[in-house]
């Protein structure tokens, strides 16, 4: 339950986090996704996202090598650790598609 407390309170800040990029007043096109100093650019946090979706993926499968080896017999814990992984890269997939569609979107705006 530990771990399921440390997501939840890892979206809920980064919930925090884009509501406070929502309350912005001022919008500067060119620079919304540079990375400043001191600031991540929207490639920089797509890519610690997908680094964390690898690392978890990495631990299921070796939480599984434990149990299939012998190892281990928390089969439940490596189970949860499967679906876990599993729910993180549909998510990240999902996130993927959806900026893939609205860049054809935007590309297909007639100018």
């Amino acid at each position: 339950m530990n771990s399921i407390t440390q997501v939840q309170q890892d979206l809920l800040g980064r919930m925090e986090q884009l509501k406070g990029l929502s309350d912005a007043t001022v919008i500067k096109p060119a620079q919304a996704f540079a990375a400043q100093p001191g600031e991540a650019g929207f490639a920089s946090a797509f890519n610690d996202v997908v680094r964390a979706v690898d690392t978890q993926q990495h631990s299921s499968s070796a939480a599984m090598a434990a149990v299939d080896s012998g190892q281990s017999d928390d089969l439940v814990g490596a189970m949860i650790e499967s679906q876990k992984a599993s729910v993180s890269f549909s998510a990240l997939m999902q996130v993927r598609n959806k900026l893939a569609s609205a860049f054809d979107d935007i590309m297909k705006m007639p100018l």
